[in-house]
């Protein structure tokens, strides 16, 4: 019995990394059969290649895996954050400049929030920012209809349970009382779905305007909305702790300090009080 590990790597894993799609985008790529390996078509994502596989896509040969790049993306409310939607609405991809390679998002913002998005053209790069082992802090302008006080918010602070999902606690900060409604600050270090949102109804509050911040050290600052701006890659080595590629994966170095928070620009409106926001764009 051959008990050797297979050379290579997974197909999937293998179209993430070239920036194709996603893992499980890429696994159903192959499911539907536009996926070649060496002249013949697959149909499973059970099969490890190397560099000397000669692999097609949709009848286009694989690009090659390129450095890892990340984008800063203001995202508005409005847009769809997938590559396509069965219901026909605009997805952030169809909205983004021209000029970019294919580019995937690092987690999701739901159709009407907006704010710090981030790009990358690797799939490695992406999975390794999801994780919550990464343990970044995600910061939140939120609006919402109300007047809350601390004690109406401490249960966000300790965790709450909402339909046995669990919520990991959250912090807090109320920023403005603006008539009828209210502007918090709220930094969480998961990414469940519409979490803030549920988490606020769960403690009696409505959610009427969500606007992502920063992402780790990266910070939404006085990008505009719709535009896109590259982090630099000395920037982005500092900040993941990047030294070069191996077989396409980003290599960590060795850890010798603290993370370092990119500076704040002038004028950030992570800093501003909700009145002092840019309207938001109408949705297309």
């Amino acid at each position: 019995m051959n008990t050797a590990t297979p050379q290579g790597e997974r197909i999937a894993k293998r179209l993430s990394r070239a920036g194709i799609a996603s893992r499980r985008a890429a696994e159903r790529m192959i499911a539907e059969g536009r996926v070649s390996v060496n002249g013949a078509v697959i149909d499973s994502p059970a099969l490890n290649v190397t560099d000397t596989d000669r692999i097609m896509v949709d009848n286009a040969p694989l690009p090659e895996i390129a450095e890892p790049r990340l984008w800063l993306y203001h995202k508005p409310a409005g847009l769809i954050t997938s590559a396509a939607d069965e219901k026909g609405r605009q997805t952030v991809f169809d909205a983004l400049p021209e000029g970019l390679p294919r580019v995937m998002s690092v987690g999701r913002l739901d159709l009407n929030s907006e704010g710090l998005l981030l790009l990358t053209n690797d799939g490695g790069l992406k999975r390794k920012l999801e994780l919550p082992s990464t343990g970044w802090l995600r910061k939140y302008r939120v609006r919402i209809k109300g007047k809350p006080s601390d004690d109406a918010l401490e249960p966000l602070r300790k965790g709450l349970e909402i339909e046995g999902e669990r919520f990991q606690p959250m912090s807090v900060t109320i920023d403005r009382q603006q008539g009828a409604n209210a502007w918090l600050t709220i930094g969480l270090r998961e990414g469940k779905n519409r979490e803030i949102r549920r988490a606020m109804e769960a403690v009696g509050f409505e959610v009427n305007r969500l606007i992502r911040i920063s992402y780790g050290p990266f910070r939404l600052g006085e990008l505009a909305a719709g535009a896109v701006e590259e982090i630099k890659p000395r920037v982005l080595a500092d900040q993941l702790g990047l030294e070069s590629r191996v077989e396409g994966h980003a290599k960590a170095k060795p850890k010798t300090g603290k993370l370092r928070k990119a500076p704040p620009k002038a004028g950030n409106p992570s800093k501003r009080l909700g009145p002092k926001l840019k309207p938001r764009p109408k949705a297309r």
